[in-house]
């Protein structure tokens, strides 16, 4: 789909004024390119399509804080795409949502719910987008 183009919805036509691609994303920071970023994590899950998680997530469940010792930023993407994977298996649909564990302080991990959304690309590839649960 690109600008201009014209989209059916029912018996109305409307035309495309804007479009936001995944490339554009990932250039704007908005989106972690995770398949560029750890293609061998991605694999050893299990995930088939490309995958990306915005920046929110990223901060928040992949980078380690300072101060945070035993973890590491690729140990923690591998548990998010292991139960990103896990919960794909159970669930049909393009949306599903999953629990992770995520210690950001010297304390104990606490609970973060995940959203993952399938649906196209730039190119109508299948794509999966890591994302909170109250982001769009």
């Amino acid at each position: 789909m690109q600008e201009g183009d014209t989209i059916k919805i029912g018996d109305e036509e409307f035309e495309v004024l804007s479009v936001y691609t995944w490339k554009q994303a990932i250039e704007d920071g908005v989106l972690v390119d995770i398949s560029q970023v750890a293609p061998d994590l991605v694999a050893s899950a299990g995930i088939a399509f490309h995958v990306a998680m915005t920046s929110e997530v990223w901060g928040q469940c992949v980078q380690v804080p300072e101060g945070v010792v035993g973890q590491d930023w690729k140990g923690r993407l591998w548990d998010i795409l292991y139960l990103f994977r896990c919960a794909a298996k159970r669930t049909r649909g393009d949306t599903l949502f999953f629990p992770v564990n995520v210690r950001n302080h010297t304390t104990r991990a606490q609970p973060v719910r995940l959203k993952a959304v399938c649906g196209p690309g730039d190119d109508a590839e299948p794509c999966v987008t890591l994302m909170a649960e109250t982001e769009d």
